[in-house]
């Protein structure tokens, strides 16, 4: 999918970020700071992370500029309510920046954090793919807690089975 329409490609990533917000509003206050095993994230890392990335890596890269990224730690936001505003906050501040790029932005080379030059509209796409990437790491979480999810898309892959012809 090329991205060649900031508006449409802002209307998909909202779409995108919605349900991994639905994801997140499923962990338990008492378990924001939960992991399966010590040095691993923490779901508040994963949120902090997703939030860090998206803002000081890819929104600055998009600027093209070099990204600042700050890391993923409790200093950025601590607690069940700090950590979902700050999430929110700087998700905004990247929906901003973004919203200001044009068609020939998109079709300019910026330079990753690795020192590749890459087009603008493939690293936006790659962002989409990273917050994906951990919306699932959410998911597998939250499963080993045995706590219920929302299906992605509305139907369980049970439910889709029982509707299906076979």
């Amino acid at each position: 999918m090329e991205i060649k329409d900031i508006n449409i490609f802002l209307e998909y990533f909202e779409k995108v970020h919605e349900r991994t917000l639905r994801v997140i509003k499923c962990i338990p206050e008492d378990k924001i700071n939960w992991t399966y095993r010590e040095g691993k994230f923490t779901f508040a890392d994963i949120i902090r992370h997703l939030a860090t990335i998206e803002r000081y890596m890819y929104a600055e890269n998009a600027q093209f500029k070099p990204s600042c990224y700050p890391g993923h730690g409790k200093e950025l936001a601590d607690g069940y309510k700090e950590v979902l505003e700050f999430f929110d906050k700087v998700h905004q501040e990247s929906i901003e920046i973004f919203s200001k790029l044009t068609s020939d932005d998109l079709q300019k080379k910026c330079l990753t954090p690795a020192g590749s030059a890459i087009s603008l509209w493939k690293w936006l796409r790659a962002m989409i793919e990273h917050e994906i990437h951990h919306r699932g790491q959410i998911y597998l979480y939250l499963g080993m807690l045995d706590i219920k999810t929302p299906p992605i898309y509305g139907l369980t892959s049970e439910e889709v089975r029982d509707r299906s012809k076979n």
